[in-house]
């Protein structure tokens, strides 16, 4: 019924629209607060780089739209502390109405109020979809059969041949006949070229798979790269009330499983092909956009919890790094040698300029450049 290879120009809008409503709310969280503490907002931009629209507020703000759709900002009245500002710019502040001058736990409300603001969106969206449709509820299935729902590109699976639909139905000289029975097997063998009886379209198959190796030493566990056909999905009618605390209990819960497969993967347990950056978000927001309205904005759920998620991690420049900076603060008394502070926002703009290179690379790896060069040369 949809196509699911989108053409480029309808992932371009997709993605244009997912991180245009993402950035919105985490700049929104951030001005209201700011707002509220008394500070005066000079700039709300959505984007970067030179403005296509602007326009100032009866408050003096001026409202951005930018040609580069890659985030936004926020810019505070006195966001600079004073030992970097010229006598110029000093003139020009409002007294009473500076960001630097408010106490450090008005500065660290206002720097996350735009994560929280995710979070809200998140809830939000959630409970709107339980509203309308439903609260899903997966059937009961204490182990469903190894029939293939997913093949993970590039994996010990996607080498052998393995397809969706496939039902594997033996290992080895092993009968196969739940998903767990599969995975018990090829967690054991990590580096071992396996046979797979598979069944496809009425016959039966032959495949020969080398199960990849996930950790170290004696951590180490071999992985197929495929997952189970999902059951179908029930979906049960709820209340206002049930759906509003459905909401939160679903961000919740993505948030908690973000969290562990970002564990998983520092810790060697997963691999780091699922990190995925702005290429990989178009891609699937192109194809998430044709499968409805209700996955979209299920799409934007979860991407607003990883904004969120990524924002307060403790790296200088994101808006974690800044709260652990006001916590020193507020432990110290004073703010940490602005000499700290430099080298705190070198070093953690390293890191997300390396972050961002290899989650680019891993897109690029996912839509096929590296095959198509090889192709070529080969």
């Amino acid at each position: 019924m949809f196509d699911l290879v989108p053409s480029p120009f309808d992932s371009i809008i997709a993605f244009i629209v997912v991180l245009g409503v993402l950035v919105f709310i985490h700049e929104m969280g951030h001005y209201l607060a700011a707002r509220w503490c008394g500070v005066h907002v000079e700039t709300f931009s959505i984007g970067f780089g030179r403005a296509i629209a602007s326009w100032t507020d009866s408050k003096g703000t001026v409202w951005k739209l930018a040609w580069l759709p890659l985030g936004g900002y926020v810019k505070l009245h006195g966001q600079e502390r004073p030992e970097d500002a010229s006598s110029d710019v000093k003139a020009l502040w409002i007294e009473g109405r500076t960001f630097h001058e408010k106490q450090v736990a008005a500065r660290a409300f206002v720097v996350a109020a735009g994560p929280l603001a995710n979070f809200l969106l998140a809830a939000v969206l959630f409970a709107g979809l339980f509203a309308v449709m439903g609260k899903p509820v997966l059937p009961e299935v204490a182990d469903p059969p190894a029939l293939i729902g997913e093949v993970v590109a590039n994996s010990a699976a996607a080498r052998a041949g393995v397809q969706r639909g496939d039902r594997i139905v033996a290992i080895d000289d092993t009968a196969i006949v739940t998903f767990g029975d599969l995975q018990r097997i090829v967690s054991v063998a990590p580096g071992r070229t396996i046979r797979l009886r598979v069944q496809r379209d009425g016959s039966e198959l032959a495949l020969a798979a080398t199960v990849d190796t996930r950790g170290t030493g004696a951590n180490q566990v071999g992985m197929l790269g495929v997952r189970s056909a999902a059951p179908p999905v029930v979906f049960e009618p709820v209340g206002l009330g049930a759906a509003m605390v459905g909401g939160v209990v679903r961000t919740w819960d993505v948030s908690a499983q973000t969290l562990v497969g970002l564990w998983q993967m520092i810790t060697a347990q997963r691999g780091t092909e699922d990190l995925g950056g702005p290429l990989r978000i178009a891609q699937l927001s192109g194809q998430v956009a044709q499968l409805g309205l209700a996955s979209l904005v299920s799409f934007i759920a979860v991407l607003s919890v990883n904004l969120a998620l990524i924002n307060l991690f403790p790296i200088p420049i994101l808006d974690g790094g800044h709260l652990l900076f006001y916590l020193a603060e507020a432990i110290r008394g004073r703010p940490l040698p602005p000499r700290a502070q430099e080298y705190g926002m070198k070093a953690g703009l390293a890191l997300i300029l390396a972050l961002f290179v290899f989650a680019t690379w891993n897109d690029l790896g996912h839509l096929g450049l590296f095959r198509w060069v090889a192709g070529l040369l080969g």
